[in-house]
């Protein structure tokens, strides 16, 4: 990939390369003052003036156990966790993510840029991937050593390469993984590891960033943030001694013994393979601009637009076979009548979907597998009889609308396992997005019950599937449940998962310009809940989020 050369009249020479912005001074505030004959609070002296209202740094390694999936900025909320659609009509990727490398020496900045690009770039789905989280697990005797300050964590041996490679490999191909919490105060790596997904673009940042020659091929653009090393120094105190609980004395020797000598080393000859040099880190608005307008070109080329390429795939043939709809008799019908009357009350709306639910949850339950059994009577006798041959089965509701769907489950299955998944509309593309999910532990090893109430293309339950496929849940042990679906989605998630099975009470054949079911049954999620009609964006299909 021919990056943006760093300087409209000046291209990228052997290093030091110069880039965007950058003059031919360094910017003032060096001093020869070491920093052993200052205390801590004359250090911010050395730093040099940033933006007015800016912020303070927010590190976004893994130190704490949980992180908010999204960052707030002044113009909108960006989300960094969770993925959007990046499936198309026949279940499978078709772009891999844009992945931006960050390299440079320890507290240069590279986390501020990484947030400072972000914001300009102003796309809702970015993953900010650390290296700081890929510190291998010390020895006993390594773990003594960096008690004293005596192990060298800016050695490329430091980081397990192999996990970095494979995690950034998933991740551009839109598979979740789970990344290590490091707790850098105990030196360690936590118990629980949290999980991402792949976005429209992922910012791998690190000192070692630029260290390997498999991980470089996986970088689409690489930024190298070249910062003084008298303010990486302060930088590196002020962070050590509030974050870490580290002492001057300690800080100042581990940088002399191992910090300065690996950058001269092992970072600052990476500068060569860098796309753009950022000097002065966040301070180097110029540069920012510069990447920011060429990852906007490669995302116009990544678009898709899913509900648009399912409304026109797959229609005009015959329902799939993996399709089971629930016999129309005279009763089902009538519940149907009563709900899809924009004349019944809230009261008898939920009673009757109720009903409905109670039947489609019962209907899907014959399908799961049984094995033969014999039990003995209280009268002494054989009964050879059935019983379920799995291990557990879990529900995982579509949020909002199939959550009303739990409670009919949990009354016909006992100790059920109850997952959620959020998907939502973005108001701006009216393409499905994945907000949040919660599933239980070990569910590869269940029947997965889907449930949502409404699907007109199935573009959110397609990728509500994704999400059970990349937590490892066998496809022929999802079953997708829906009250109701249009022919559209049906056909659009039997051709993209073959092996799902998908049950509902009734299909529609029709679906409007605005993808909402016709004659369809409403908005459910506000019909039952008794929230007033919502714009594009809601949480339920027919309101334009989910399906």
């Amino acid at each position: 990939m021919a990056a943006p050369p760093a300087s409209a009249d000046a291209p990228r020479p052997a290093p030091p390369p110069l880039a965007a912005g950058d003059g031919p001074d360094r910017p003032e505030g060096k001093t020869e003052t070491t920093c052993e004959d200052r205390n801590a609070e004359s250090l911010d002296r050395l730093l040099p003036p940033v933006g007015a209202g800016r912020s303070p740094r927010k590190r976004t390694t893994s130190q704490c156990k949980s992180e908010p999936p999204l960052l707030r900025t002044s113009k909108r909320t960006i989300y960094t966790a969770g993925r959007p659609p990046w499936y198309n009509e026949h279940g499978t990727q078709s772009k891999e993510a844009f992945a931006i490398g960050l390299g440079g020496g320890s507290a240069s900045g590279k986390t501020t840029v990484a947030r400072m690009i972000i914001e300009a770039l102003d796309v809702p789905w970015v993953v900010l991937l650390s290296m700081d989280s890929f510190y291998k697990v010390l020895t006993r005797q390594q773990q003594e050593q960096a008690a004293h300050n005596n192990f060298n964590f800016d050695h490329p041996d430091a980081f397990d390469f192999d996990l970095i490679i494979s995690t950034l490999k998933k991740l551009k191909q839109g598979k979740s993984v789970k990344v290590p919490i490091y707790d850098f105060t105990t030196h360690s790596r936590k118990k629980d590891w949290k999980t991402l997904y792949g976005a429209n673009v992922i910012i791998f940042e690190g000192i070692m960033a630029f260290a390997d020659k498999t991980l470089l091929e996986l970088l689409d653009m690489k930024i190298f943030v070249d910062t003084d090393s008298d303010i990486r120094l302060v930088r590196r105190l002020r962070r050590d001694i509030s974050e870490r609980g580290r002492d001057i004395e300690g800080v100042i020797k581990q940088y002399n013994k191992f910090v300065k000598p690996a950058f001269d080393q092992y970072i600052q000859p990476t500068m060569r393979v860098a796309d753009i040099v950022v000097p002065r880190g966040s301070g180097n608005t110029v540069a920012i601009d510069l990447i920011v307008q060429h990852v906007h070109s490669q995302l116009e080329e990544r678009e898709l637009s899913v509900r648009a390429a399912l409304a026109s795939a797959h229609q005009c043939h015959p329902l799939p076979r993996t399709l089971s709809v629930l016999k129309s008799t005279p009763q089902v019908r009538g519940m149907h009548t009563i709900i899809r009357d924009r004349e019944t009350s809230r009261d008898e709306f939920i009673f009757y979907s109720k009903r409905l639910m109670r039947l489609l949850i019962e209907h899907a339950l014959s399908f799961l597998p049984f094995q033969d059994c014999v039990v003995q009577t209280p009268q002494g006798q054989d009964y050879a009889g059935k019983c379920y041959a799995g291990k557990q089965i879990t529900g995982v509701s579509i949020l909002r609308a199939g959550e009303t769907m739990e409670p009919a489950l949990r009354a016909v299955c006992k100790d059920v396992r109850i997952g959620t998944i959020l998907i939502q509309t973005n108001q701006q593309t009216g393409e499905p997005e994945l907000h949040y999910l919660r599933l239980p532990k070990d569910i590869s090893d269940d029947h997965v019950i889907l449930m949502d109430c409404t699907v007109s293309t199935g573009a959110a339950a397609m990728m509500a599937v994704r999400v059970l496929l990349d937590h490892d849940v066998p496809e022929d042990k999802i079953f997708l449940l829906s009250l109701l679906m249009a022919e559209m989605g049906v056909h659009s998630v039997a051709y993209a998962f073959p092996r799902v099975r998908i049950i509902t009470t009734a299909v529609d054949k029709r679906v409007n310009d605005l993808f909402r079911i016709i004659p369809g049954i409403g908005n459910f999620g506000d019909r039952y809940f008794g929230t007033d009609a919502v714009p594009d964006g809601s949480d339920d299909e027919e309101g334009g989020s989910t399906g």
